[in-house]
């Protein structure tokens, strides 16, 4: 290209004035040469950039919101801000996914594994009267517990004050903080009445001939005050871990990126993906493969047909690896496949790896 012709494509303002300044100079045809390569540069990034817009422009909501939480998760490394707590057991067995109406009992079979969820009572503190609580379900539920989890590992204590900091946290997930009686508070505090007044038990069998069973209830008291609003349902101010519970929770809790909860706050199975996928990834040695038939029990308690569950589940994944292009899963017609992964690359790194990834980040500045 002549030099006429690199002096043509340059167009930004900055630019054309540092070329303007070193006219006439001895090095003035190496000078052209470098504004040149410069302006070359940034108009191949807004190319870039204007590509990617136009990109999202075409996406619906949902995948606007994960391509968003995929850019800000590569950009910037995880922080404690960002990482929140939920114990592992519940990271290896999910809650129901949809409203399991008046079933009072329920289980979920992982490997040779399996969770019962009885549900139980709470006493009306308007009435007085012992009433029957739901079993908890879907993607409220489980962000209750993340939070609660949470804040019991960063406050170093089974008893958690909820009526501030759930609010908080309904805002930080991106719900709008609304009464009434289709309002978001109604629907997370129903959860976390469900959650509190039930009885959980996993089921341990070494594939032969022996096996336990673990009781374990989460919590031990929740209290709850006569609600003065319109909503009309009971709030509640602090909740308190059982303390078997709450020691495990401290010595196995799984970090949880915030960022990536927040992406899939409304799908109650793609958190259990979420969690599920943290959990096995930070002690995978060898490649874990998991037939068809072992997945759908594992996260296809509301599909009945495996055909269906196999097209749902694969929309899953594939959002999933929205946020994390990386993560090395993969789905065939056998069934899933999980790889081990170096472990800066893992959806939540260990501390060691976080320190060396900001140092490593600090010695190229």
């Amino acid at each position: 290209m002549s030099i006429e012709a690199k002096i043509a494509a340059i167009h930004d303002e900055d630019l054309l004035a540092e070329l303007e300044a070193a006219r006439g100079g001895f090095l003035y045809a190496v000078i052209v040469e470098h504004i040149a390569h410069r302006q070359a540069l940034r108009d191949a990034e807004r190319a870039e950039a204007g590509r990617q817009q136009d990109a999202r422009a075409a996406m619906g909501r949902d995948q606007r919101r994960r391509d968003a939480v995929r850019l800000v998760i590569e950009a910037e490394p995880v922080t404690p801000d960002t990482i929140q707590h939920i114990h592992s057991v519940l990271a290896l067995c999910g809650l129901p996914y949809r409203d399991p109406g008046d079933e009072r009992e329920f289980f979920r079979e992982y490997g040779r594994n399996t969770l019962s969820l009885l549900a139980g009572r709470l006493k009306n503190p308007a009435t007085g009267q012992m009433e029957l609580q739901g079993l908890p379900y879907g993607p409220k539920a489980r962000l209750v517990l993340l939070h609660l989890c949470t804040e019991a590992v960063r406050q170093r204590s089974p008893t958690v004050e909820v009526a501030d900091s759930l609010s908080g946290f309904m805002r930080e997930m991106g719900f709008a903080v609304t009464g009434g009686e289709r309002g978001t508070i109604r629907q997370f505090k129903e959860q976390l009445h469900r959650l509190a007044a039930c009885t959980m038990q996993i089921g341990l069998w070494d594939g032969q001939s022996r096996s336990s069973t673990l009781t374990m209830p989460p919590f031990r008291q929740l209290d709850l005050w006569r609600a003065d609003g319109q909503d009309g349902i009971a709030w509640s101010k602090t909740v308190q871990f059982h303390q078997d519970f709450y020691d495990n929770l401290v010595q196995h809790a799984l970090p949880v990126d915030i960022r990536a909860a927040r992406a899939f706050s409304g799908s109650a199975r793609k958190l259990d993906l979420l969690f599920w996928v943290g959990y096995r990834l930070r002690s995978l040695q060898r490649p874990l493969r998991l037939s068809w038939d072992t997945v759908h029990k594992q996260f296809g308690a509301d599909n009945a047909s495996l055909r269906s569950f196999r097209q749902a589940f694969k929309a899953d994944v594939a959002h999933v690896k929205e946020v994390f292009p990386k993560l090395p899963l993969s789905l065939d017609e056998a069934g899933l496949q999980l790889m081990p992964t170096d472990p800066g690359l893992l959806l939540v790194p260990p501390k060691a790896a976080r320190r060396k990834a900001a140092a490593a980040g600090a010695g190229a500045a």
